[in-house]
């Protein structure tokens, strides 16, 4: 018998996005999505795709409102997708195929394809992009990280899936920027909680890197004009966090936790 499956997705004024993800997942067990305040009507278009939906508007950050989303759900199984993202034909057939013979301490990889001003990007380190987002609910679970969170899953066998995730990751350029800049913030914000420091030589350091390693080392020069514009977005994103952790460091702002 195969296993159940939960798609999860936490959500905010997604309204622009939601109806072409929700159907693409239509064909799973349930849909859980978790909203945290949408002005839009989110939350009206999930309930009439057949989605259970909750809310919870007090913002910790990525990991714990994952958290809080995942113990909404029922599945045997967590499919842990964003509003922005399409799950392809291709990449449904494989999760099916997953989980009509689900092996024991295992979680599994998604490929993900991502738009980046016009372009799905083929190198740049925005492809294969793999990210594990199939798993067994009651045994693994996101980590508390405010950005740029991930499953927790210490021991467990990583397999790879066929099949795409599209990701609508740069529809439009400004919107994309201030997104940039709220996780450089974060970012920051949670370093220095920890006691992070950072030098003017290390904030440069860090940004040439960037830019480099992702023109040359990942192969950015062969995803066209795309690929340089996303090097500098790149190095641009690490000047940020690294110069607002710098600030931090020196009393220089003062961010409240995002």
């Amino acid at each position: 018998m195969a296993s159940r499956l939960s798609v999860v997705m936490i959500a905010k004024n997604a309204a622009d996005v939601l109806p072409d993800c929700l159907a693409s997942v239509k064909w799973a067990d349930e849909i859980v999505l978790l909203d945290s305040g949408s002005e839009d009507n989110t939350v009206a278009l999930a309930e009439a795709a057949g989605a259970r939906v909750f809310t919870a508007a007090d913002w910790q950050g990525y990991g714990v409102q994952r958290q809080r989303a995942q113990q909404y759900a029922t599945g045997d199984y967590i499919l842990m997708i964003d509003t922005d993202e399409r799950v392809t034909p291709a990449l449904a057939n494989a999760i099916r195929q997953a989980l009509d013979n689900p092996q024991p301490n295992t979680v599994y990889s998604i490929a993900r394809r991502n738009l980046f001003l016009g372009r799905f990007m083929r190198h740049s380190g925005w492809y294969p992009d793999r990210v594990t987002r199939l798993y067994p609910r009651e045994r693994y679970r996101y980590n508390d990280n405010r950005v740029h969170e991930s499953l927790e899953a210490p021991g467990a066998q990583v397999v790879a899936l066929k099949g795409d995730l599209e990701h609508l990751t740069c529809r439009d350029f400004a919107s994309f920027q201030r997104k940039q800049l709220a996780y450089a913030a974060a970012w920051a914000q949670e370093r220095h909680q920890r006691g992070k420091k950072v030098s003017i030589a290390a904030i440069f350091g860090h940004t040439l890197g960037a830019f480099c390693k992702t023109l040359l080392l990942r192969g950015g020069v062969l995803d066209g004009k795309q690929g340089w514009l996303l090097a500098v977005v790149n190095a641009q994103y690490t000047f940020n966090k690294y110069t607002e952790l710098w600030a931090l460091n020196h009393g220089y702002t003062e961010k409240k936790p995002l």
